[in-house]
């Protein structure tokens, strides 16, 4: 498993097939990972299934977050129909006495009442009878009906089912239900990877959640649509933490937290990517089609990829496991001798024979832990509401929206690269607290920024974004290290879980600014402070050996830190993240 620092002081590129042989391991050790050293633990062979497997990872990052671009409202406001023309545009001069102005925009849904009393008898005082004048309005408001002018050219769903003003949450509901798809899919898809093969479950997955967006884009209603992206995540969402596998699983020890921290930036790329398609392609329907179809080709893993070694032997597929790995030491140009392989395969059907595990002791561990799970799942809800809330908000923060979504992905790759540095030096427990307040102050702040400041904003806004995509990085590797091993994965799933309540809630947060233009800022900043200040009280783990029980794992404060740090191989990275 992999050793934290050497990982994080290692680059994948630094093992490219050609490199000087590295030693053999013992006769004493002849597991997964001592084959995967002596045939090269990031060669040729494992850098192109990588370089293969970044591309699920992609269009992962499309399908999760689409609906900011193909749900969202556009900009408009009333038509007024005593000044528009077809000719008119989104400004005009007369617009300060016909539509209320308010948080720095035209109002939506609402225009002055026009004075009836006034037109009336215009014919006498103006002969022109254009009513089109401060005196032929007052300063009461009404609603606008379904009648607007748009200041784009933009097409979404908004536009295309007339869903305005007091109908927007239907919108955010999207988002919503897209997290909700998440939710049920990617406990369904671990259950079929682990079933029939992760790589199998990674094409068909791929393909299926690739015909659920095209038909999307063929949607007559807004109910076929949110029907669809609810299908659409169930059975695509499993992509990210499958691919995340098979990227990592046939890596070697050494480059293992590199190549998770790599693998998880180009879904961040993502959706640096979508914000720029999104900005090229302005039509909800052919937005879809040009991020879906494409996808449709992932079915041919099924013939490029090779399954997971690891999950083959845990099936008991010996042949196909050792025809992989004779196929990667063959392409790497590294010997890979018949006696090692066949120990290996010897200690796999021992272990399949005693494969009557005992029972995870969880309530036990619930029990034992429960003030530290809760701490533990408040930090998920945390994390999962402001990094997707963030994302989703950026598009709300003025100037061009799909700049600042495109910022919003390119920020993000130093916030995964930055715990890297700072983990092992300052500690865990540090590094996610500070985080986690920069975060907040960085929130806050932007409550006191004027509605046309547009840089102060933007600024504020990056730096957080920033701040809580490195915590959540220092959070995947925290939240494993802080419980035993016999519970560890189902703890983590279950802050996991929990978690994943905050970003069903995130797409709701843009509402709030209806009612207060700084509530979303507030409300991240406030969980983020309170979330944060909570986290030292978890134990420190830096520089500390896994804890195996309860009582080890209990008394983690209690151990004295080593000269170097020891990762288990539930540290490895994300394996189910996915940064908005």
């Amino acid at each position: 498993m992999p050793n934290q620092k050497e990982g994080n002081g290692s680059s994948p590129a630094a093992s490219n097939g050609h490199a000087e042989p590295e030693p053999a391991p013992s006769d004493e050790d002849n597991s997964l990972d001592a084959i995967l050293v002596r045939i090269g633990q990031f060669g040729r062979y494992q850098i192109i299934n990588y370089v293969l497997l970044c591309v699920p990872m992609l269009f992962n990052a499309f399908f999760s977050i689409s609906y900011v671009f193909t749900a969202s409202t556009v900009v408009h406001r009333c038509n007024i129909t005593q000044c528009d023309s077809p000719a008119s545009v989104y400004e005009e001069s007369w617009l300060n006495f016909t539509v209320p102005y308010k948080n720095s925009a035209w109002d939506d849904c609402h225009r002055y009442v026009a004075n009836e009393t006034e037109q009336l008898y215009a014919p006498f005082t103006d002969p022109s009878g254009a009513y089109c004048d401060a005196v032929y309005f007052n300063r009461e408001t009404e609603t606008c009906g379904h009648d607007f002018k748009f200041r784009d050219e933009e097409k979404t769903i908004s536009t295309e089912f007339g869903i305005f003003c007091t109908d927007q949450w239907k919108l955010s509901m999207v988002g919503t239900i897209n997290n909700v798809g998440q939710f049920v899919g990617i406990p369904i898809g671990g259950f079929f990877a682990d079933r029939y093969g992760r790589r199998t479950m990674l094409a068909i997955a791929g393909a299926l959640s690739a015909f659920m967006g095209v038909i999307r884009s063929l949607s007559t209603n807004y109910y076929m649509f949110l029907i669809f992206e609810f299908l659409d995540m169930a059975v695509g969402s499993t992509l990210f933490p499958t691919a995340f596998l098979l990227a990592i699983e046939l890596v070697g020890p050494k480059r293992r937290v590199a190549a998770a921290t790599i693998i998880t930036i180009f879904y961040s790329l993502g959706e640096a990517f979508l914000g720029f398609l999104a900005s090229q392609v302005q039509h909800w329907r052919w937005l879809l089609r040009v991020l879906y179809a494409p996808a449709v080709l992932q079915i041919l893993f099924l013939w490029i990829l090779p399954e997971s070694v690891r999950w083959l032997l845990s099936q008991g597929s010996e042949e196909r496991a050792a025809a992989v790995l004779r196929r990667a030491a063959r392409i790497n140009k590294r010997p890979l001798p018949d006696e090692q392989l066949d120990e290996l395969l010897a200690t796999n059907r021992q272990k399949l024979s005693q494969a009557n595990e005992s029972q995870y002791p969880i309530m036990k561990a619930v029990r034992f832990f429960s003030l530290r799970i809760l701490n533990c799942c408040l930090c998920w809800f945390t994390h999962t509401l402001i990094a997707l809330g963030l994302s989703l908000n950026s598009v709300n923060l003025g100037g061009n929206k799909y700049t600042n979504f495109m910022l919003n992905g390119f920020i993000q790759i130093p916030g995964l690269l930055l715990p890297l540095i700072i983990m092992d030096r300052i500690g865990r427990r540090y590094s996610l607290c500070a985080s986690m307040l920069l975060c907040a102050v960085c929130m806050g702040a932007s409550a006191g920024i004027a509605p046309d400041n547009y840089a102060g904003a933007l600024t504020l806004f990056l730096i957080g974004k920033l701040a809580i995509t490195c915590s959540f990085q220092i959070l995947y590797f925290f939240t494993s290290e802080i419980f035993p091993t016999n519970v560890r994965n189902s703890l983590l799933s279950l802050c996991s879980m929990v978690g994943r309540i905050g970003s069903m809630l995130a797409p709701q947060t843009p509402l709030l600014a209806k009612y207060y233009a700084y509530a979303p800022q507030i409300l991240f900043a406030s969980f983020a402070l309170m979330s944060g200040v909570l986290t030292l009280a978890f134990p420190e783990t830096a520089d500390k050996v896994l804890p195996t029980t309860m009582e080890e794992a209990r008394d983690l404060n209690l151990v004295k830190r080593r000269g170097q740090a020891v990762v288990g191989e539930e540290a490895e990275g994300p394996s189910t993240r996915k940064m908005c």
